[in-house]
């Protein structure tokens, strides 16, 4: 297939390399031109994935309407607040599309205010196409060594063109699944970085082994609640995308939230973390989003809203831990 990926950072430099090394032809677009240069130069991505040379066969590109000419799919792989305004640049090239066929977000955010899944932004802005999500248990520099994951591809309705795409991006490394509940599937992608900050903050606390996995026990019990109150289905919170991506973000070094977490528990500020940052830490703006929602519609998301409290509310960690243990008990369902 020809496929292009919009958006040069870890997540994107890595997921183009896999598909490279699938035999498809892969164009790769960063935001900015001097990346685009900078990469086209060096065929490296110092900054975001060091230490993996981009290969010959993977195309670079600074414009945005020549490589719409000949993409079948499109993968966004921005931070969730920045998708609208790549859709935006899209739509304005978007009579150059004439082959493509999915636009498939990477992102794992709810958007600030409108509080939109990422999908629903795609089909907001780019309407005439069909919009999912590919979602999982995945670290960028695992994908780019070749190291063997799983993943959810999600649509509203698994066509045979979605089947495709499937049998097109699975390989020896990447085993791909399909999912027609969107909502689930993307809910238990945004939710499960803001547990892996709290998770961090267990380990920065040096709470133990026992306090994190209740933490995590009882973050998988709130996702679920969470989810199917805004219209998901609770098995979907079971599979890659919810319990599998929410014990790898929870428990893998790797983790930007769960680092983000770890460091507060330590007795950093949140805005001396912030300040100067070069990567994106999703749970941030994802915790402001899902709490505001959540207050809306009236959902109770107690370990949700306790997070809030720390990034948002001045609140420490200690004390946030003790709000959650002082609860009202209550049974095990």
């Amino acid at each position: 297939m020809n496929i292009c990926v919009i958006g040069a950072g870890a997540w994107g430099t890595a997921f183009s390399l896999h598909l490279q090394r699938l035999g498809h032809a892969v164009t790769l677009v960063p935001r900015r031109p001097e990346q685009a240069l900078a990469l086209a130069a060096t065929r490296e991505n110092t900054d975001y994935l060091p230490g993996f040379p981009l290969p010959p066969g993977l195309q670079i590109a600074r414009e945005l309407a020549p490589v719409l000419k000949e993409a079948e799919v499109m993968l966004l792989a921005c931070p969730a607040q920045a998708l609208r305004e790549w859709c935006e640049r899209l739509r304005a090239c978007v009579d150059a599309a004439t082959r493509l066929q999915l636009v498939v977000s990477l992102a794992k955010g709810l958007e600030l205010g409108t509080h939109l899944r990422p999908s629903q932004v795609i089909r907001a802005v780019l309407p005439r196409y069909e919009a999912g999500a590919l979602t999982g248990p995945t670290t960028a520099t695992e994908v780019a060594r070749g190291l063997p994951a799983a993943m959810v591809l999600a649509a509203e309705t698994i066509t045979p063109f979605v089947k495709q795409v499937q049998a097109a991006v699975s390989g020896p490394s990447l085993r791909l699944y399909t999912s027609d509940d969107l909502p689930g599937v993307e809910f238990g992608g945004c939710l499960k970085n803001i547990y892996a900050i709290a998770a961090g903050c267990c380990d920065g606390l040096g709470l133990g082994d026992n306090s994190k996995a209740a933490l995590i026990t009882r973050a998988l019990t709130e996702m679920v609640r969470v989810g199917v109150a805004l219209g998901a289905r609770p098995e979907t919170f079971y599979g890659l995308s919810g319990a599998g991506d929410l014990m790898a973000t929870c428990y893998g070094n790797w983790s930007r939230n769960h680092e983000f977490g770890q460091r507060l528990g330590e007795g950093r500020t949140v805005e001396e973390l912030l300040a100067g940052r070069r990567t994106v830490v999703e749970g941030y703006k994802t915790t402001e989003s899902f709490h505001g929602l959540c207050v809306k519609r009236g959902i109770n998301a107690p370990i949700l809203t306790e997070v809030h409290r720390l990034l948002f509310e001045g609140q420490k960690p200690a004390d946030s831990l003790q709000a959650l243990m002082m609860r009202e008990l209550k049974r095990e369902a």
